[in-house]
């Protein structure tokens, strides 16, 4: 039995759904207002993941352009059942304020990785929806209830629905099962069936350090239910010290192999020497990640081995270890087809704005709006995964107006990131500057100490070096002489835990932008890029 280390997605890959079909494992992720929608992993062993899809990839699936930052595709789960694979989704329209505005959906495929079909619109009465297959054949959506009405609590229950599959509509009486602890914030739900009880699991208390999942179990569907003995199941509340935070939003599998664990969201702080220990806990840069925790059974409930906190180490299934080949690191943009690990913000970007055909061996974007829209940027990013990493890209750019500029982005959401970028300035001509932005607070840091791009440098290389609390920027005109820029940015700000509002659910990406605010939509070529864990 191989040991497997926590956690087992590392990187914004929040709110895990587990599916086993026959000897293959997959964990489906949420994406928010990255587009595709939804992340699955596969794996043999539960130990060893590769991302292999990303199923929701058009817009007759998911438009998200205008969503709020943090809004779009929350909490999907995944199952199998009737030869094909279920996955239900949301797209969320709003997250400020007394409303919670969103959709559910369903969507099915045959093969994890094919062509998912147009989603069945299910219903709006609030997010994380998750359907369960039930030995009878009939199937069931459950669903946290939103209550906008003030003075009352938002989260009013776990609403449980039956769903037709022939009719394609969800049929019958909606009826509130759970209305959760008194922790409350009751979310996530999840239907399981084992030993002639409905298990149902849910997420309590808010995603932040006092996330917490909550097990029920009844011996109808319809409830009541009766919360575990020695409730929470997973918790990290009480234990500060333990590097894996947040620990809740679970999802349970039972192995071929008859053992059973436990896959719950989970974040790790950057350590803060000399800081106080609970406030504030932390910040995650890396978002919300996925861990997995070995479970025991006793008297019909089940228990996290070792206690009912995160372990940094489990021990693995019974099962042969099965590895992957690794990504390469470099993304020469030699393909017709953008790799998994990038995505754009909101909606696919159509040839007019991305192609990889139009000067071929580079990502050429066309410019467009602002890194502050929530319509149309031309960006394509990928997550921080690794706490030590660099990121590089070659760029021809020739902007003739300072309202055209492209570069390197380390971005949070609309309201958070900074840019090493070319530009334009009347005095010097092609230059390189920095842009930054700080809960909506703008600078620039080299303002009237820009870089002037020498006029024989057809490329301009960049690169960003982060190292766990800070990063810093580095240039090049030629590949070997690589200057960095003496200004030193904090990881932390690109985290859930330091950006305000209610958009705080993802995590840092590192990307390629390019923007026309003039509206001539100038092209922006990017050779290659490379993501390099250290």
């Amino acid at each position: 039995m191989a040991t497997i280390k926590n956690p087992i997605l590392t990187g914004f890959n929040p709110d895990p759904s587990i599916c086993r079909v026959g000897e293959d494992y997959y964990i489906a992720v949420s994406t928010f207002e990255w587009f595709p929608g939804v992340g699955i992993y596969h794996s043999k062993d539960l130990k060893n993941w590769q991302l292999v899809s990303r199923p929701i990839d058009r817009l007759s699936q998911l438009n998200m352009i205008g969503n709020p930052d943090s809004g779009g595709v929350w909490a999907p789960q995944l199952s199998y059942s009737d030869d094909k694979f279920h996955l239900i989704y949301s797209d969320i329209k709003v997250t400020d304020g007394n409303w919670k505005d969103g959709h559910n959906y369903l969507a099915t495929c045959d093969t994890i990785d094919g062509e998912w079909s147009d989603p069945v619109y299910l219903n709006s009465s609030g997010f994380d929806p998750s359907l369960f297959h039930d030995e009878d054949g009939k199937k069931y959506l459950v669903n946290m209830c939103w209550d906008h009405r003030v003075g009352s609590h938002s989260f009013y229950g776990i609403v449980l629905q039956e769903y037709s599959a022939q009719e394609k509509k969800l049929v019958g009486k909606q009826e509130i099962i759970f209305k959760g602890t008194d922790v409350k914030l009751t979310e996530a739900p999840h239907l399981y069936k084992w030993n002639g009880y409905y298990y149902l699991l849910t997420a309590e208390g808010g995603t932040r350090f006092d996330h917490q999942a909550t097990i029920a179990r009844s011996k109808n569907i319809n409830g009541p239910y009766e919360v575990h003995p020695e409730n929470p199941l997973i918790t990290s509340f009480p234990y500060p010290r333990n590097p894996l935070q947040k620990a809740g939003h679970a999802s349970i599998v039972q192995t071929h192999t008859d053992e059973w664990f436990l896959v719950h969201l989970t974040g790790r702080p950057l350590s803060r020497e000399g800081q106080a220990l609970l406030d504030p806990r932390g910040y995650c840069p890396l978002g919300r990640e996925t861990a997995i925790q070995r479970l025991e059974w006793k008297e019909d409930w089940p228990y996290v081995v070792g206690g009912n906190q995160p372990s940094l180490e489990v021990e693995g299934p019974n099962i042969p270890e099965v590895t992957w080949e690794k990504n390469p690191e470099k993304d020469d943009f030699d393909h017709n087809v953008l790799g998994l690990d990038f995505q754009t913000l909101r909606i696919p970007l159509g040839e007019n704005i991305m192609s990889l055909t139009d000067n071929p061996g580079h990502l050429r974007l066309y410019g467009k709006e602002s890194l502050t829209s929530k319509f149309t940027q031309a960006h394509v990013a990928r997550r921080w995964q690794h706490f030590e990493f660099t990121a590089e890209t070659k760029l021809k750019f020739n902007p003739d107006t300072f309202q055209q500029s492209a570069g390197l982005v380390n971005y949070y959401n609309t309201e958070n990131w900074t840019s090493l970028q070319i530009s334009w300035n009347e005095e010097k001509g092609r230059i390189l500057e920095l842009m930054t932005c700080d809960n909506f607070t703008f600078g620039q840091p080299l303002l009237g100490n820009e870089i002037i791009i020498p006029e024989d440098a057809e490329y301009v290389y960049l690169r960003v070096e982060v190292k766990t609390d800070t990063y810093q920027y580095s240039y090049s005109f030629g590949e070997d002489k690589w200057v960095e820029i003496p200004v030193t940015f904090q990881s932390y700000k690109l985290s859930d835990d330091y950006v305000r509002g209610g958009g705080f659910f993802t995590g840092a990406f590192v990307g390629m932008q390019c923007q026309d605010t003039s509206g001539q939509s100038l092209p922006a070529d990017f050779d290659y890029f490379v993501y390099k864990p250290v």
